[in-house]
């Protein structure tokens, strides 16, 4: 959870960030906390706009000009809201690794796919242009790349969207980092590639020990991948559990909603459980909970107070945001 650990590869407290609009400031991300040990994999969920990227996008110092972050993200020991670029550089890439949700907007399309992971080899490692081609074609091999020495010499639009992902997780892991943050890493592939890009993140995982955070919006993949999981929805933590906690006793009706609407093979000709309304416009969040006007147990109070994130009465290691009886909740789930 978000408690301190002496063994912790990553602790996130407080995590505010923000971004200045004509309109305004809007607030992407509120008051996010997480602990990550080594080995462990952190899934952060939520629908689109909910603040999952923009979070790791900035312990990555790539926020968008008009973004800033604020609160404490200690990578063993070091503030990374607090490191200089150059000192930023050093651990980008090289100790903390990010998959990008869309391949095709962070390969360079100008260069081969040898050029730009040789690049990485030779400003983290130090190594020469033939050095870091021999590992390179060995991190593609270990994606299983099919030919990977030839492969290594075609450009990114010469691969279909799950060759392009597989570039990605090899370019990631080539300097084999301590975290490896995964954004979206199976978005807009047909399910039998999602399935080997599932299967290939838990066996790198297990030969290198890499910590993982899992951004996504799809539960089947927390459910094959994750140890723990943050739930977030109007850039606030909603739910923070287990996973087992999270799919089988869920305590926040946003989490319930979320499960609800997971096509079942069990529930064949029955209709999908849409979760009413629309997510709450960020430059103008509500003063109470972001979830309320769409919520089926809000009360008048969710409405006007926000409710803290503390943890649920019947379990100390399940933190939750929600004014409703975390039981009343629960016993929906059919």
């Amino acid at each position: 959870m978000s408690a301190a650990s002496g063994h912790a590869l990553l602790q996130v407290q407080d995590l505010a960030v923000r971004f200045a609009t004509p309109e305004g400031d809007v607030s992407a991300v509120n008051g996010l906390g997480f602990t990550l040990e080594r080995g462990q994999t952190f899934g952060i969920v939520g629908e689109s706009g909910s603040g999952k990227s923009q979070s790791m996008l900035a312990l990555m110092g790539l926020l968008a000009g008009n973004g800033s972050a604020s609160g404490v993200a200690k990578f063993q020991g070091q503030d990374l809201l607090g490191l200089a670029p150059a000192q930023l550089n050093r651990i980008r890439g090289n100790r903390i690794a990010m998959i990008f949700q869309d391949p095709m907007t962070w390969l360079n399309p100008y260069l081969t796919v040898e050029r730009q992971m040789t690049e990485v080899l030779e400003l983290h490692k130090g190594l020469s242009r033939r050095s870091a081609r021999q590992l390179a074609i060995a991190a593609l091999e270990s994606v299983r790349m099919p030919d990977a020495a030839r492969s290594i010499d075609r450009y990114p639009h010469q691969f279909s969207g799950g060759m392009r992902q597989r570039i990605m997780i090899a370019m990631a892991l080539l300097c084999q980092p301590d975290v490896l943050i995964a954004d979206e890493p199976t978005t807009a592939l047909d399910v039998t590639v999602q399935a080997q890009i599932i299967s290939l993140l838990r066996e790198l995982q297990r030969d290198f020990g890499t910590a993982i955070i899992l951004i996504t919006h799809d539960l089947g993949v927390v459910a094959g991948l994750c140890d723990e999981v943050m739930v977030l929805y109007g850039g606030r933590v909603m739910e923070q559990a287990s996973a087992s906690s999270i799919f089988y006793r869920p305590t926040h009706p946003y989490t319930l909603g979320l499960l609800n609407a997971i096509p079942r093979l069990d529930h064949e000709g029955e209709r999908l459980l849409a979760i009413a309304g629309a997510p709450p416009d960020m430059a103008h969040l509500p003063q109470g909970c972001p979830f309320s006007a769409r919520c089926s147990f809000a009360q008048a109070r969710c409405a006007a107070e926000q409710p803290p994130l503390a943890p649920a009465a019947q379990d100390a290691h399940v933190l939750r945001a929600c004014h409703a009886h975390a039981r009343t909740v629960n016993a929906s789930l059919p």
